[in-house]
């Protein structure tokens, strides 16, 4: 059938959206309910449109199909989507918590005074809107800020959708842009890669590609570059060898070689890269990069200079009288590590768990404290905080909060112009900060204060780029303690004990259990993913909750290697929202997800203008569908999202190792299997396991555990901050 004929045969249907069944924001696909005249049951429509909403109006053409699980459905080829202009209509649309200040009892109020004429009130006549009980003059602002934002994003929106674009992050195209986005859209569609978070590169080239940038135009070769030097900074390198970003760049873009060598000298002459040689190979660098691995060997290089701020003492005097008020006798390891940190400005402790890296903690904040020196106590994650805060007893802060951002900047308050006020930083779980937050750290560091850092070099490096625990290790110009005996209190563990044997490549011990006949570390042997599966969810809804006593939602945290496929993250947290939250409400969907008060949430960006990070976990209070906001509390820390920023989190029953660095939970269930076999490593599996407080339960393939541990052939990050401190220092 040609083309003319099919069109000839699609039929209309139309009528009013009664709910939506599904809606993908990034593709426009939509599955809904319809109320269509004639019809006694309702339509269900599938088509695709940019928004929609319950109550609007819809124009389809296209063809009904009977499908063997749904049954008779429209497939519309062509779906216009009209605000409604029935009562019953607009009711349902001021409902669906599109416009943000009117939910359900605002919309039945709207309703009453003003009928079918309610959006011309808030369109030209505003002021009557104040004069109906409860809306006010701040709920007004809200209606009518909400009510000119959804014009604009629906018109971005539009926008998207006619050159094959997603429309899910509008909202977000919106407010980083505001009314002039479609502008600035189109005169460089590669700023959204840059500028808008879950935007990439690919969506944004598609969207060059159909405003007409040329195949092989400067500006699509720049941007490409920008782009792969990104994706590599992602994966952890700081630089990357010129000829490697040519040839990915080059494959990427399906363009010729001489091209690209002229957008990388465009880009360096624009000083938006920088090309260095490490180990006689051209590398390039993102500046910020560059500048931030160049700033924290000069402030280390700074740190080292002079003496130790509380001056000259007794070590063996101080250390004997430590020993004293702690009621602790250190052991010969632990007595170097407090007076090398005693001695210089600048130390390093390192070790696993259970080596004694608190006691020295808190042997050095005795006597150091006893010389009136003033301690600041920082760690990257807020958990990490936490635990440093119950450990010693002093306040600890996460490193954005010790450095104070502000939201009017965009920058932290402490920088080398106003430097923190203390005498000596000491920094916990330093294995994970990257290089931009060490470079904005160490440059907050007065010149006269020491700096203690302290961390676990065989944990996994740090999500962003850079590997600065073990670049400040290999450079040798800072003094180390490495500490590797396993004292007798922590021995009794067998997670502790398990860890530092998967770290030295041997298997877990055979499992001791005490008198009640429980331990702390099992491994639970499954053959396939589909048993794997099955004991997981069993392990964790019903026999850790039955046997130990813990808490199925708030104590229990999954790692998994991966976030997809049946044993990655997204599938495992669909599940278990179900079996741990079945009774949540409301309950919204956004970005493809569906979340409900109850639902255990983690933070996948820093924000700091709601001062939350990459990584924390926390539990949704409250959904309020009429002010479209989610509530949720991290750790005592009340954080608001409007439901457009719902992008920025996902649900947190399960979450993927990586992003489990810093943190500590009660209980750790780890799945593995031999389908994680490209991200399996014995790094991996070591830090996995060395999250877990009370109880560890590992569940796989004996095959996949062996691949884990053997595996040690992890990628070297390509960074060049020993080199530049050997050169300083």
């Amino acid at each position: 059938m040609t083309l003319n004929k099919l069109q000839q045969n699609l039929q209309k249907l139309s009528g009013s959206i009664e709910r939506i069944t599904f809606h993908n924001e990034d593709s426009g696909f939509c599955v809904l309910k319809a109320k269509v005249r004639g019809q006694l049951d309702l339509v269900t429509v599938i088509g695709s449109a940019a928004t929609v909403a319950p109550g609007e109006y819809i124009e389809c053409q296209g063809l009904w199909v009977n499908d063997k699980q749904h049954g008779m459905q429209f497939k519309a080829e062509h779906l216009k989507v009209i605000p409604p202009t029935t009562i019953e209509g607009i009711e349902k649309y001021l409902s669906s918590g599109l416009i943000k200040g009117i939910g359900p009892h605002f919309a039945k109020v709207l309703i009453k005074a003003f009928g079918e004429t309610v959006f011309d009130v808030i369109d030209n006549h505003p002021n009557r809107l104040t004069k109906l009980p409860g809306i006010g003059k701040k709920r007004k602002k809200m209606i009518l800020t909400a009510w000119a934002e959804q014009k604009v994003i629906r018109t971005i929106m539009v926008f998207l959708q006619s050159h094959g674009v997603g429309t899910a992050r509008a909202v977000r195209i919106y407010k980083t842009y505001g009314d002039h986005a479609i502008e600035i859209v189109r005169e460089n569609p590669y700023r959204l890669a840059i500028d808008i978070f879950g935007i990439g590169f690919k969506t944004a080239d598609a969207l060059a590609m159909r405003l007409g940038i040329a195949k092989d135009s400067i500006k699509r070769a720049e941007a490409g570059v920008i782009h792969v030097l990104q994706e590599f900074a992602a994966e952890g390198h700081c630089a990357l060898l010129r000829e490697k970003i040519c040839q990915a760049t080059a494959e990427l873009l399906e363009i010729e070689k001489e091209i690209i060598e002229s957008a990388i000298d465009a880009e360096i002459k624009e000083k938006r890269l920088v090309l260095e040689t490490i180990n006689d190979n051209a590398c390039l660098f993102l500046a910020s990069l560059y500048m931030a691995e160049l700033s924290s060997a000069k402030n280390i290089a700074r740190l080292k200079k002079g003496q130790p701020p509380w001056g000259n003492i007794n070590y063996e005097k101080a250390l004997h009288w430590a020993a004293e008020k702690t009621h602790i006798t250190l052991s010969p390891s632990q007595r170097q590590a407090v007076l090398l940190a005693l001695k210089e400005k600048v130390t390093i402790i390192t070790g696993g768990p259970g080596v004694g890296k608190t006691t020295i903690i808190n042997n050095i904040l005795k006597i150091v404290r006893a010389k009136k020196i003033q301690v600041a106590l920082a760690a990257p994650t807020g958990r990490a905080a936490k635990r440093l805060n119950e450990a010693t007893g002093c306040t600890a802060k996460t490193i954005h909060r010790l450095l104070e951002f502000d939201p009017s900047t965009h920058a932290f308050r402490h920088n080398q112009n106003n430097p923190l006020r203390v005498d000596m930083v000491i920094v916990d779980e330093a294995s994970m900060i990257d290089i931009v937050l060490w470079h904005n750290f160490t440059k907050a560091i007065p010149d006269h204060a020491a700096l203690l850092i302290v961390g676990d070099i065989d944990q996994l490096p740090s999500v962003g780029p850079g590997a600065v625990l073990a670049d400040l290790i290999i450079s040798n110009t800072i003094p180390v303690a490495s500490l590797t005996e396993i004292f007798r209190q922590a021995a009794k563990s067998q997670i502790i004990v398990n860890a530092h044997r998967v770290n030295q490549g041997q298997f877990p011990a055979t499992l001791h259990t005490t008198n009640d006949g429980l331990t702390d570390f099992y491994f639970i042997e499954a053959e396939t993913p589909e048993i794997i599966h099955e004991k997981l969810l069993q392990v964790v809804t019903e026999r850790i909750p039955n046997r130990f006593g813990f808490n199925a939602k708030n104590d229990i945290q999954i790692l998994t290697p991966m976030n997809r496929g049946g044993l990655g993250s997204r599938s495992l947290n669909s599940i278990l929202q179900e079996k741990l939250n079945p009774h949540g409400n409301p309950r919204i969907t956004r970005f493809g997800t569906t979340y409900a008060p109850g639902d255990k949430i983690i933070q996948n960006v820093n924000n700091y203008d709601k001062d939350v990070f990459n990584g924390d976990i926390g539990i949704i209070t409250s959904i309020d569908v009429a002010e479209t906001s989610v509530r949720v509390n991290y750790d005592g820390h009340l954080v608001v999202y409007d439901f457009n920023e719902l992008d920025e989190v996902q649900l947190a029953y399960a979450t993927s190792i990586h992003k489990s660095q810093g943190s500590e939970y009660p209980v750790v269930v780890i799945p593995i299997a031999t389908q994680h076999f490209m991200l399996l490593a014995r790094n991996l599996l070591y830090t996995a396991i060395t999250r877990g407080k009370k109880l560890v339960v590992i569940i796989g393939q004996v095959k996949a555990l062996a691949i884990a541990i053997r595996n040690v052939a992890t990628k070297k990050r390509l960074t060049n901050l020993p080199a530049r401190l050997k050169e300083l220092l």
